[in-house]
């Protein structure tokens, strides 16, 4: 996920177009506690953490793990930042809290199976289902740490600041003189320079320089050798013992690369997904699930942003992405239509396809279909044109079905947003 100061660095468009292109940086995602666990086999220094879902499990863990801590770090564990500044359902402030050994099981109960509100989930929150009990650390200096893909070199870009914690995007836009990037060439890989510079950047007060340098590389190699899209160490910080710490761990990664990263992906966590983007990929669909109230159906990357903008530009809002393909088969088509019904926000649904490759009359077929299995109660604006369009339309027409024609994008867009007003 792009969170906090990369939001601010990596912004594109602010059209819905623009979103989804920032959407499809998160790839899949993994929990804090999951990321401390790599990032430890690979050498770098992480707090001492134990993960836990039940409160049961909670006196064993501190037996275990922190025989001797009086205070510890009780952190919960959800796919979205700003933790730290959130809410939960319950009352409870702050999804991250540093209490005395003995007061963590209460804490725990509080936090396992309750929603968390942070800036980042929306509204609705997600269940906490495990909480990170971690070692207090006596960190004398936190500071802000990132590696991501960069569009304008084609390559790994390292980010850093002097300053981190929570609100760092704030900190970005007020100090920019702060923040410090540094280009990776994609076929050296990093240097001594690049790292040196990096540390330069973080101005340390405590750690050994040498040491930092090494603990960079090796975060780097993590991100090359793991197929990372982004990895974020927010704070990175230094201890009293003169150590650089990863005492955060979030981590993204290239979906294309799950063949040769079965491991990691495993690790996939789909209770924190958006059940309808679950649902697409096990139709093998291109989804992304937005705010709006009009569901689209469309067949190209480039149409469908083109007809979510479209739909803006009318005065409506887009329920979702979603790109059936060029090859879709009659099957997708339906499940396409049972996951823009399931959707409660949805109002109108706009089926826009241009027939290239994908064939009008297959998509008409899908439709048909999809109305015979799902109940369909919202009103439905079809523009279909190119190969097969005139049995695309004989096929509808003969269905029965009540369906809103439209002749073009503009019209289409139009009449699914006054649609969606009814």
């Amino acid at each position: 996920m792009v969170r906090g100061l990369l939001g601010k660095i990596a912004a594109r468009s602010l059209s819905v177009a623009g979103k989804w292109r920032q959407q499809q940086l998160r790839r899949l995602n993994i929990h804090e506690y999951q990321g401390a666990e790599l990032m430890s086999k690979y050498g770098i220094n992480v707090p001492k953490g134990v993960a836990v879902s039940s409160v049961d499990d909670i006196k064993k863990a501190i037996q275990d793990a922190f025989p001797h801590d009086k205070e510890l770090v009780v952190k919960s564990q959800i796919l979205a930042g700003g933790r730290g500044l959130g809410t939960f359902q319950n009352g409870l402030k702050g999804g991250v809290h540093i209490v005395k050994t003995e007061e963590v099981e209460e804490l725990s109960g509080k936090m396992l199976g309750q929603i968390l509100v942070t800036k980042q989930t929306g509204p609705q929150g997600k269940v906490v289902s495990k909480v990170y009990l971690c070692e207090k650390l006596s960190l004398v200096n936190e500071m802000y740490f990132a590696i991501t893909l960069d569009r304008t070199t084609a390559g790994p870009i390292i980010i850093a600041c002097r300053k981190g914690g929570t609100s760092i995007e704030d900190l970005a836009e007020k100090f920019p003189d702060m923040i410090v990037k540094v280009p990776i060439d994609v076929f050296k890989g990093i240097t001594d320079a690049d790292a040196a510079k990096v540390v330069d950047g973080l101005s340390l007060k405590a750690a050994d320089r040498s040491e930092a340098i090494e603990q960079v590389k090796q975060l780097f190699k993590l991100f090359i050798e793991s197929d990372c899209t982004l990895l974020e160490v927010n704070p990175i910080a230094e201890t009293s013992d003169n150590r650089l710490v990863a005492a955060d761990a979030k981590l993204n990664f290239d979906d294309n690369a799950a063949f040769r990263q079965k491991d990691i992906f495993a690790l996939r966590d789909a209770t924190q997904e958006d059940p309808r983007e679950v649902a697409a990929a096990k139709a093998d669909l291109n989804y992304i699930g937005l705010d709006g109230e009009i569901g689209c159906m469309v067949n190209g990357a480039g149409l469908a942003m083109a007809t979510m903008d479209i739909i803006k530009l009318h005065g409506g809002t887009p329920a979702n992405f979603l790109d059936v393909g060029g090859n879709a088969s009659e099957g997708q088509v339906v499940e396409a239509f049972k996951i823009l019904t399931a959707d409660e926000k949805v109002k109108a649904i706009l089926v826009n396809i241009f027939g290239g490759i994908m064939k009008c009359d297959v998509i008409a077929s899908g439709i048909v279909n999809a109305a015979k299995e799902v109940s369909l109660q919202v009103p439905v604006v079809v523009r279909l044109e190119g190969t097969n369009v005139e049995q695309g339309k004989r096929i509808l027409k003969e269905s029965g079905m009540t369906l809103i024609a439209a002749e073009d994008l503009d019209d289409a867009a139009e009449k699914a947003v006054r649609a969606s007003a009814r």
